[in-house]
């Protein structure tokens, strides 16, 4: 019985460079030390890909039937896909979204049933899930549903930031008529439960940043700030969270303002991701925050342009994986400190003050 944490992983989809970033991050050799990788998707494809990676030559696969037959020594894979699969390395086919779509209800049965500790989702491409009946925008969403949850927090990670949304994966136009205060506030919620349960951050501070240009300039280019966001931000500071703004996204990460909060609420997705990603160019990851279980991803895509070409980069992927491990036992550390206040020592960070 071993007492390492069992991460499941998603193969995504297989055109796609998921299996190169995922192979890449699992030849780490710190990886079979701190964790138990169960790769939910096709051993066939598994050794497709690693034929063409010479860094892959000592990673030992085993194939198992489900978590129960894990080898906390070995790169466990559970099959998922039918046999007949076969790569096509940089285009989706309905065949991949197929195996995409198989490979996560699987993984998360396991995760509902406890018998993988987090998850780590491959990318997909969201047209052809569509194409497959999965009608969700995302991963977030489809999660958020999954663990019966009214609401999650899509929260970007990095050493550099931590960006939040409060809208997801929405066209712009719908942008402006989907905030409302009560969802501002839900979201700043949401993220300051998080951070402290999360990331250890006892006092959290976040920024907030304003929907229009120059923060609606004092209503000359938008209303929303003065109706909406300056509410949301004074409701939460009257129950004593430290949330501060609306700030103005162009001046805000240009002074490097960021770096004086631990965390920014973004109000769309290309608003906090543009920044994030550009700042965190290798080894950005997404958290779904909110949620009864810990599921992270890499920040990037299929990225079918690349796909087989063994030039994918795979720090994102890796550093997804250690997010998943460090949320994990941050949250048995927050959750030991309720339960026994008196008698846990443990160093909790008042954040940036």
């Amino acid at each position: 019985m071993s007492n390492k944490i069992v991460v499941g992983i998603t193969q995504g989809d297989s055109n796609g460079i998921s299996y190169e970033v995922i192979i890449k991050a699992l030849s780490d050799s710190r990886m079979l030390e701190l964790c138990t990788p169960v790769i939910y998707g096709s051993s066939k494809l598994f050794g497709f890909y690693k034929k063409s990676l010479s860094e892959a030559d000592g990673v030992a696969a085993n194939v198992i039937s489900s978590p129960a037959d894990i080898h906390h020594k070995r790169v466990n894979i559970i099959n998922c896909v039918p046999e007949s699969v076969v790569a096509d390395p940089g285009r989706p086919t309905p065949e991949s979204s197929r195996g995409a779509f198989l490979s996560l209800d699987k993984a998360i049965d396991h995760l509902k049933k406890g018998e993988i500790d987090v998850l780590v989702t491959g990318p997909f491409n969201k047209a052809s899930m569509k194409n497959e009946g999965f009608t969700f925008p995302g991963h977030t969403e489809y999660l958020t549903k999954e663990f019966g949850k009214e609401d999650s927090l899509m929260f970007m990670i990095s050493p550099a930031m931590r960006v939040g949304l409060v809208t997801n994966h929405i066209p712009i136009k719908e942008v402006a008529p989907s905030i409302s205060t009560e969802k501002i506030v839900k979201k700043c919620k949401l993220m300051c439960e998080s951070l402290r349960r999360d990331f250890g951050i006892e006092y959290p501070k976040i920024a907030v940043l304003s929907l229009n240009p120059h923060a609606g300039e004092e209503g000359v280019l938008g209303n929303e700030e003065r109706d909406i966001i300056k509410p949301a931000i004074e409701d939460l500071k009257s129950e004593g969270e430290l949330i501060f703004g609306p700030y103005a996204p162009d001046g805000f990460f240009a002074s490097s303002m960021y770096k004086k909060f631990d965390a920014v609420l973004a109000m769309y997705h290309d608003q906090g991701l543009t920044p994030f990603k550009s700042l965190s160019p290798d080894g950005g990851v997404n958290y779904t925050a909110g949620l009864p279980v810990v599921r992270t991803s890499p920040d990037h895509g299929t990225a079918y342009d690349i796909a087989g070409k063994n030039i994918a980069n795979h720090y994102s992927m890796l550093n997804a994986i250690y997010e998943a491990i460090d949320i994990f036992r941050k949250r048995k550390e927050y959750e030991e400190i309720r339960r026994n206040p008196l008698k846990v020592e443990i160093p909790v960070s008042r954040g940036n003050d």
